[in-house]
């Protein structure tokens, strides 16, 4: 194995494909062979984004209340999780959650609405408020994530201005059933088919950690590449107690980093998100993961928190990277001095590496509450 990864993103660089054997052999590397693995996809990172890390940012415009039975989600059919719950949120509301995430340097605002689907009246909403948002912050891209679309719906998204559509594969397709039941995942793809056939840019990627193979995340990566996804994010399952996979902790961050790492191999000049979950599953590896994926979430997800967006920021300039699109550093984004590096959040000690003592930290601040939101 002595120079593998460095070979083998020599060939990447040199416009071959990844196989499945070499995407396996990333999955499977050692410990010992992290560091180098890293830095052969750091070289991918590098050639193809340069220092920079896209900022992006999640509104919640309706969170829980969804038909869905997704294993994984808070939000789905019969979960007891203690999440925050509340039907759509205004028009002004929402514009001003988005402008939070912006001036902390977003230059991707996310808006997500729980359910299988959107009705038409639902789009003709979302539509308004990415019109409002494009209005006052021409140069942000908006991502809408509605769920499964009907004939018609993508093409609304792109005339009110949305640049982008969300709508992830999660996992492979024969893993599929194991963790919905009232979806497909030819209806996932179809969805993302209908976004590009619109125009709007595909956004699809992945949850890891909810038991799947080696094999699974293979199949579900090469499948996004061969759907053209322009922007990964890679979720890592948050447990959320109250659902079916409460109490699920399989990942290490070692393997967070060879999932990232596999990704990159896979689709090198693709923008590859950490996502959800990367605190609690990645943990101290983090910066590192800066150095393979280029591009994350500042500070809160759906229903769950994430650490301080002074700290993700602060993560960004420590590492030499900077925010894309910004003409300050990312400290001073956050309006800190460069010298300054606010004190990270500490999660519970890990057991072996592999099991956690704290619970998934509900979301209570931003959208949908009277609390200023974490950007």
């Amino acid at each position: 194995m002595f120079n593998y990864f460095t070979d083998l993103a020599d060939r990447q660089l040199d416009g071959a494909t990844l196989t499945r054997d070499q995407a396996l052999a990333i999955l499977e590397s050692t410990d010992d062979q992290l560091l180098d693995l890293v830095a052969a996809a750091a070289r991918l990172r590098r050639a193809h984004f340069a220092n920079t890390v896209k900022v992006n940012y999640l509104v919640n415009l309706k969170s829980g209340l969804c038909p869905e039975d997704c294993t994984y989600c808070s939000q789905r059919l019969g979960s007891a999780a203690q999440i925050l719950k509340y039907t759509w949120l205004k028009p002004e509301d929402a514009l001003a959650q988005a402008a939070t995430g912006i001036r902390a340097g977003a230059s991707r605002v996310c808006l997500v609405a729980s359910g299988k689907g959107p009705s038409d009246r639902d789009v003709d909403r979302v539509a308004g408020m990415v019109g409002n948002l494009k209005e006052q912050y021409p140069a942000v891209e908006v991502c809408a994530c509605l769920g499964i679309l009907k004939d018609g719906q993508a093409q609304r998204l792109k005339a009110s201005g949305a640049d982008a559509y969300n709508h992830n594969l999660n996992t492979s397709e024969e893993n599929y059933a194991d963790i919905c039941s009232t979806h497909t995942f030819a209806e996932r793809v179809q969805t993302v088919e209908h976004a590009k056939d619109a125009g709007l840019s595909p956004c699809s990627g992945l949850i890891v950690g909810m038991g799947e193979s080696n094999n699974d995340l293979i199949d579900a990566v090469f499948a996004l590449r061969a759907l053209g996804s322009e922007s990964i994010p890679v979720n890592f399952l948050m447990p959320f107690d109250g659902t079916p996979l409460e109490g699920t902790w399989l990942l290490t961050p070692a393997h967070c980093l060879r999932i990232l790492a596999m990704v990159r191999f896979a689709c090198p000049d693709t923008e590859l998100r950490m996502a959800g979950g990367r605190e609690m599953h990645l943990r101290t590896l983090q910066p590192l993961a800066l150095h393979v994926a280029n591009s994350l979430f500042l500070g809160d997800y759906l229903t769950s928190e994430g650490q301080s967006g002074a700290d993700d920021l602060a993560m960004i300039a420590d590492n030499g990277f900077v925010v894309l699109g910004a003409k300050t550093s990312a400290l001073q984004v956050a309006g800190l001095p460069d010298v300054a590096r606010p004190e990270l959040n500490r999660q519970e000690a890990f057991d072996a590496g592999t099991s956690v003592v704290s619970p998934v930290t509900i979301r209570r601040r931003g959208a949908g509450t009277a609390v200023a939101p974490n950007a």
